[in-house]
C-alpha cells in the first residue's frame, strides 16, 4: 500500500479502501496521508533527474493517486517572478511571488483539486460537493466536467464573488445558497457526505485535496535552483493551503532532497482572524468567530476547519500568524499591481501586506529569500479593485 491515513491528534490508522472519512471517528481530529518515506525517497528522488515541465503530476511518485486515473487541465508549472521594485523599496535582497493565479481557473484550488477528483474517480464516486466562498466551486466544477461527475456547491447566501459563481455555474454545478456564512455551509456538507461512498466531500477538510496543494513547495525548490526559501508567507483562511505547503517542504527534507525548511508565516485578514488571535496569544485552540467580515472574501471564514495543522506548521517551522487590515490589503493590492504587473484579488495580496508587516515589526531580516503565495487572480474578485480603480 502506498499510503495510508492518519489521524493528526490520536495517530490511528485507517485503510484508505475503506468508506472514505474526512475526521478521525475516535477523536474527531482531520486526518492526513503518510507514507513509508524510506522505500518511497528514492523513486521521488529518481523522478526528479528528468527535466520536464513543472507540474502537480510531475511529483505522482509522493502523491496518492494513480498516474493512470489522473484528471489534469494542465494545472502547476506556475511562475515564480522575482521582484525588482518591491523589494527594493523595502531593502530586500530576494523576494519572489509565487503566482497560483495562473493556474487553470485561476486559483491555488486547482493543485489540490486535480489530486480530489481523481481520488473520486478511482473510488467510483458519482458526485462531488463542496462547500465554498468561490475558488473551491470553480475549481471542482471545472474538473468534476472533466471527470464527467455531477457537482453540488453549498455556498453562503449573498456571500460569493460574482465572477467565482460564474465560473461554477458555467461547468454545470448545482448551486445551493445556504443561510449564514462559509462555516454553516461546511457543516452542511460534512453532514451530506458522512458515511456515504457515492457522495465525495472535496473542501481542504479531505485529505486528499491537500496532497496536491502541498507539490507548491516541490515547484519553489526547483525554480529556486533546488534552494529552499527562508521565509514562505501565505494567505490563510480555512488554513488548509499554509498546512499543506509546508507538508511538502517536510517531505523534501523526509526524503532526503534538502536538510532544510523555511519558517511558514500566515496572514489573515484582521475581520477574520482567529488562527492570528490564537498564536499571538499562544494558545492551543482556536476560538471560531460567529461573524467574520472581511473585504477578501477567500478568507473570509471565522472557523478554520484545518486550523490544528496550520498552528503545528507555523510553530514547528518557527514562524507565525499575522493580521493585516482591509485597508492595509487593497494597499498591498495596488501595490502589487503597479509595481510588480500581479493583478491579485484581495485575499491574495494578503500575503504581501503580511510582507510588509513581517518587514515592519523584524520577522524577516534584510538578507532573507521570501516567497509570498498569490493564490487568486484579481479577475475573480473585481470589487475592490474596482473601487480604487474608480469604477
Amino acid at each position: 500500500m502506498k499510503h495510508r491515513l492518519q489521524c493528526i491528534g490520536c495517530s490511528r490508522i485507517f485503510n484508505p479502501a475503506q468508506i472514505p472519512i474526512y475526521a478521525c471517528p475516535a477523536c474527531g481530529d482531520l486526518l492526513h496521508i503518510v507514507y513509508n518515506y524510506d522505500s518511497l525517497g528514492r523513486k521521488f528522488r529518481e523522478s526528479l533527474h528528468s527535466p520536464g515541465p513543472l507540474s502537480v503530476w510531475r511529483y505522482h511518485r509522493i502523491l496518492p493517486v494513480s498516474l493512470a486515473n489522473a484528471i489534469s487541465i494542465a494545472e502547476g508549472g506556475t511562475g515564480l517572478s522575482k521582484s525588482e521594485r518591491l523589494a527594493r523599496s523595502l531593502r530586500m535582497s530576494e523576494v519572489y511571488f509565487k503566482n497560483d493565479g495562473q493556474n487553470p481557473t485561476g486559483s491555488f484550488k486547482d493543485r489540490g483539486m486535480t489530486v480530489a477528483i481523481s481520488r473520486a474517480v478511482e473510488i467510483g464516486a458519482d458526485t462531488v460537493l463542496c462547500a465554498s466562498t468561490g475558488n473551491t466551486s470553480a475549481s471542482m466544477a471545472a474538473y468534476a466536467a472533466k471527470a464527467g461527475l455531477k457537482a453540488i456547491v453549498l455556498i453562503p447566501k449573498g456571500k460569493i464573488a460574482m465572477g467565482k459563481l460564474l465560473q461554477a455555474m458555467v461547468h454545470g454545478s448545482k448551486i445551493c445558497q445556504v443561510e449564514g456564512n462559509f462555516d454553516k455551509a461546511l457543516e452542511r456538507a460534512r453532514k451530506m457526505t458522512s458515511g456515504r461512498r457515492g457522495l465525495y466531500l472535496v473542501n481542504s477538510i479531505n485529505p486528499y485535496r491537500l496532497e496536491g496543494q502541498k507539490t507548491l513547495a516541490f515547484e519553489v525548490w526547483e525554480q529556486l535552483g533546488r534552494r529552499i526559501p527562508d521565509v514562505v508567507i501565505v494567505p490563510v483562511g480555512n488554513a488548509g493551503n499554509i498546512s499543506a505547503i509546508w507538508k511538502g517542504f517536510q517531505e523534501l527534507r523526509r526524503t532526503r532532497l534538502t536538510a532544510r525548511v523555511p519558517r511558514m508565516i500566515g496572514v489573515q485578514a484582521s475581520g477574520a482572524a482567529p488562527l492570528a488571535d490564537a498564536y499571538a496569544k499562544n494558545r492551543q485552540k482556536v476560538i471560531p468567530w460567529p461573524n467574520p467580515e472581511t473585504i477578501a472574501s477567500a478568507i473570509r471564514i471565522g472557523a478554520p476547519a484545518s486550523w490544528k495543522k496550520a498552528l503545528r506548521a507555523v510553530r514547528e517551522s518557527r514562524g507565525a500568524i499575522i493580521k493585516a487590515s482591509d485597508e492595509e490589503i487593497t494597499a498591498a493590492q495596488r501595490l502589487l499591481a503597479n509595481h510588480e504587473g500581479i493583478f491579485a484579488e484581495p485575499a491574495s495580496a494578503a500575503s504581501v501586506a503580511g510582507l510588509l508587516k513581517a518587514k515592519k515589526v523584524r520577522l524577516l531580516t534584510p538578507r532573507e529569500t521570501v516567497v509570498c503565495v498569490i493564490t487568486g487572480h484579481g479577475l475573480k474578485d473585481q470589487k475592490a479593485a474596482a473601487a480604487f480603480a474608480g469604477l
